[in-house]
């Protein structure tokens, strides 16, 4: 499902405008990264939580040469699905 969709999907649900419901889908996404960005986690009771996942640093390999490197730590976006979501799929 992309974002056009996932749109109609809530426009179905909620009853709400189109341009509306993007308005609030946005919205969503910002204040999920905004707080993401800021070390917080989100969470949703039933639903899960997004949270930041911190990545060691770690020895990798260029594919095309076969050559050892270094890959240096990060910080990546995860969620965690919630029991209720979980057992209702």
């Amino acid at each position: 499902m992309n974002k056009k969709q996932l749109i109609e999907r809530i426009v179905e649900h909620a009853g709400s405008p189109k341009a509306e419901a993007e308005r609030h889908l946005e919205a969503f996404t910002a204040a999920v990264s905004e707080a993401l960005k800021a070390g917080e986690e989100v969470q949703q009771p039933g639903f899960g939580k997004f949270y930041v996942r911190e990545q060691k640093a770690r020895e990798g390999r260029n594919p095309q040469t076969g050559e050892t490197m270094q890959i240096g730590a990060s910080k990546a976006p995860a969620f965690k699905a919630g029991k209720a979501f979980k057992e209702s799929v």
